[in-house]
């Protein structure tokens, strides 16, 4: 039995032994866990690594019987059947690779913030780092061919030299919506608000909040927040930006982050465990 934090104690896990349990996803009283004895810490280690051992691998079955697909395809489904069946989207399917223009017409060039997390891969190309810039070029163009409001939405991958930290992937999931040419001017914030709470419903999120931030990008965001964490931002035009592209219309659009708001729904702590990944299957440990 290991000793309560008051008592007065010598011994803890080790570096070693703490990272294995919190890659197995122990309890945070289990890892922080302190003892009179060197053996007495070892032999509570043993016994709950065999038990979140255990716990992960009966997760991994779960998700191969039961699931078949890990938490962040169903958080991508959720959303993409909210936005087609209940707001008449479009799902769209754009290049990962794009230009230096593109960023540059999103005013990230040198010197922006933005601008040290891009990944570059050759010449004047590089891996999205999120997927405004090709919603931009699609919706301006379905605009000036249909001459129709335009609802379009796009769900892939964006990457970015983000810090590795518990929060933040190199490569991570967006789903991004817009709206173009539907909302009268002054109903932009009001429209964003109820996009952002109709996809917190639909996901079955509650305890979440609105809150009005400022961006490198956009100036000023609506953001979704939940337990600390930004689930999504949203942000309205007309703005600044659009003459770079061409754009004339009111609009409004919602980025979503689905590994957070995966680890929302999962109640994890680590990004990593919801992410694309090697080491995890749908939160479940594979080291075991």
């Amino acid at each position: 039995m290991h000793m309560d934090r008051t008592s007065k104690t010598s011994e803890y896990l080790t570096i070693t032994q703490k990272q294995r349990l919190v890659e197995l996803s122990a309890q945070k009283d289990d890892i922080s866990a302190v003892f009179s004895t060197k053996s007495e810490r070892d032999a509570f280690f043993k016994e709950k690594e065999k038990f979140y051992r255990e716990q992960n691998r009966r997760r991994i079955f779960e998700v191969l019987e039961q699931n078949y697909r890990p938490l962040l395809l169903d958080v991508e489904e959720i959303l993409s059947g909210w936005l087609i069946r209940e707001h008449g989207f479009t799902r769209v399917v754009t290049p990962t690779i794009i230009t230096a223009d593109m960023l540059t017409r999103m005013t990230i060039g040198a010197g922006h913030p933005l601008a040290g997390q891009v990944f570059w891969i050759e010449g004047n190309r590089c891996l999205r780092p999120m997927l405004a810039p090709n919603l931009y070029e699609v919706m301006g163009r379905l605009r000036k061919i249909t001459r129709q409001p335009v609802r379009i939405f796009e769900c892939g991958s964006c990457f970015r030299k983000e810090s590795q930290g518990a929060h933040h992937l190199n490569e991570f999931t967006m789903l991004n919506l817009v709206e173009l040419a539907s909302v009268p001017e002054g109903g932009q914030m009001g429209r964003l608000k109820e996009l952002a709470c109709g996809a917190m419903n639909a996901l079955n999120i509650t305890g979440y909040k609105l809150i009005t931030e400022k961006s490198e990008v956009y100036g000023e965001t609506l953001d979704v927040v939940a337990n600390g964490e930004e689930l999504a931002s949203g942000a309205y035009g007309p703005h600044p930006l659009d003459d770079n592209w061409q754009i004339t219309d009111t609009w409004v659009g919602i980025g979503f982050g689905l590994e957070r708001i995966s680890m929302a729904k999962a109640g994890y702590k680590s990004i990593r465990r919801v992410g694309r990944s090697l080491n995890y299957l749908d939160g479940a440990s594979l080291s075991i």
